[in-house]
């Protein structure tokens, strides 16, 4: 049995329940992971309110670390006491152990801690194919980056200046504008205080930035757009701060051709291959010294409810953990 956490309703962190669950055996394609630590994320968050509906009742959660307990028929890339590390469908982390589909669940190197491995999978993959599998960016370019300092940014932050991208990042207090520049960040904008989108083009010399990256949503979608240079690419992967209203298309004409995209993690890690390969990626700089995965919070796995109410208040930096 392994205890873990599901909601029966969609709603707030009240939602959330305890029940001890059988684990079970795994079948074709699937693994048996006994956790070691938890990763947390917005998807998890908008999930749990019905922003991206469930079935229910569901276990919660997207990514974890720990280690293969039994493998099923067919799985040949992960054996049984190897240390791992995933973030995948179906929803399902938040316990103790559980069986799943082993094709996105990938090695952990031994320099990288189980707490590691849960907090970066996400994240990381997130924005590894930010910056290499979306739009093309090069050194000498420009990134604006939304919520600098929250799991993803601070990671984010790392990549751009481990490639010799600028990326101007935005947050909301100036304590955090000042972790986000301390992990990379050329410039940081307390969008509290300032009208952002005209210090971005004041960085730029007016010119605009070449990419936005914008997980935040309804709040700043118009502002990118703004800070965008002619032909600029919109990355939108996220809605923390509700979903963006629908628009009329003509408007990126209006403001220099641009280009806008929403793209979501799991499109790319849905082939096997690609996962794995993104993962390796992720392990390689976080072994180089390139990226340090930063967890600004722990939890234990019975206050889960509490660490979502940390997570939706925006009290959070860097990754937030459950510790078995």
């Amino acid at each position: 049995m392994a205890l873990t956490a599901i909601i029966e309703a969609h709603g707030g962190p009240e939602q959330f329940k305890l029940v001890d669950i059988d684990v079970g055996t795994p079948g074709q394609g699937e693994v048996r992971i006994a956790h070691k630590a938890i990763g947390l994320n917005f998807i998890d968050v908008y999930q749990r309110t019905g922003l991206y509906p469930m079935q229910l009742p569901h276990a919660m959660g997207m990514e974890a670390a720990g280690i293969v307990e039994a493998i099923g028929e067919g799985v040949t890339h992960i054996k049984v006491g190897d240390r791992v590390a995933y973030a995948s469908q179906p929803p399902g982390s938040y316990t103790e152990a559980r069986v799943m589909p082993a094709a996105q669940v990938c090695p952990l190197p031994d320099g990288i801690s189980f707490e590691e491995g849960a907090a970066m999978m996400l994240k990381g993959m997130t924005v590894e194919y930010l910056f290499h599998r979306t739009t093309p960016i090069k050194s000498g370019d420009t990134v604006l980056f939304h919520a600098a300092a929250g799991g993803v940014g601070l990671l984010a932050c790392q990549w751009a200046r481990s490639e010799g991208i600028t990326l101007i990042g935005t947050a909301g207090t100036d304590e955090k504008c000042e972790l986000a520049l301390a992990h990379g960040a050329t410039h940081c904008i307390n969008y509290r205080n300032a009208d952002w989108a005209d210090q971005v083009r004041s960085l730029t010399g007016g010119k605009g930035v070449d990419v936005v990256m914008d997980a935040v949503g309804k709040d700043t979608f118009e502002g990118s757009l703004n800070s965008l240079k002619p032909l600029g690419m919109m990355i939108s992967f996220g809605n923390a701060s509700g979903p963006v209203p629908p628009f009329d298309i003509g408007i990126l004409g209006k403001k220099g051709s641009l280009k806008i995209t929403r793209p979501t993690v799991f499109t790319h890690i849905g082939d096997h291959a690609t996962c794995q390969s993104m993962a390796k990626h992720l392990g390689e700089k976080v072994l180089a010294g390139d990226v340090k995965i930063i967890i600004g919070q722990r939890f234990a796995l019975k206050d889960v409810a509490k660490a979502h109410e940390a997570l939706e208040a925006r009290e959070t930096t860097g990754s937030t953990i459950l510790e078995i």
